[in-house]
């Protein structure tokens, strides 16, 4: 398949799996994707999703686990507009058609893609302003350090997939730092089971600019 701004060509399978994590909204392992779709995004397939910037995967345990990007979220909402592969046959064509009639849906009732894909019962923009809201709360002044046993513990409410994803997208904007605590002897139990990996690094803090 192509894409008028990518030039991307991708089989089946991994359109099914960029189709899923959106609809999932989440990070998934390999085991869940099978389970899911019948299929784990692995080798080549997951390589060049990778490469194209439409998915991280987490490579620091087994099984793998893939997150969809901003990159790739904006991929999926556009795919309809291209043809479908043609070694999708029915089933391929039928996922375009299913996917161009959600986003006419979504646009007749000006609800965005996140809206519509939400989890835990909370959608990920709003995770994010409660983040930031709990932030405020905590941090003793602008820009402050705040653990993320604080942090979880003030947002209990949230599961942790979704406060996971969310913090990781975070961590990509300006203004937002996470990271790890240098002694790490002196981490208590809880502050290390609050610890966010991303990539290969357990990170412990997180300081926000404020406007």
């Amino acid at each position: 398949m192509t894409t008028d701004n990518t030039d991307l060509k991708l089989t089946p399978t991994q359109i099914q799996a960029l189709v899923v994590l959106m609809a999932e909204a989440r990070d998934l392992t390999n085991s869940e994707l099978k389970e899911l779709a019948g299929f784990a995004l692995t080798g080549d397939a997951s390589a060049k999703l990778a490469k194209a910037g439409l998915i991280e995967t987490d490579r620091t345990h087994r099984p793998f686990s893939h997150s969809l990007t901003d990159k790739g979220s904006r991929f999926v909402r556009e795919i309809h507009m291209s043809p479908p592969p043609k070694s999708g046959g029915s089933a391929g064509r039928t996922l375009f058609v299913l996917l161009a009639n959600v986003q006419r849906g979504l646009e007749r009732q000006e609800v965005s893609h996140a809206e519509f894909f939400k989890r835990g019962g909370m959608v990920v923009e709003s995770v994010e302003s409660a983040v930031r809201a709990a932030y405020v709360r905590l941090a003793t002044a602008p820009g402050a350090w705040v653990g993320l046993a604080d942090l979880r513990a003030d947002l209990a409410d949230i599961d942790r997939a979704s406060l996971d994803e969310t913090l990781r997208s975070m961590a990509r904007q300006t203004g937002v730092r996470i990271i790890p605590i240098a002694d790490t002897k002196n981490l208590d139990a809880a502050e290390r089971a609050a610890a966010l990996r991303i990539g290969s690094q357990d990170n412990h803090a997180i300081a926000i600019e404020l406007p």
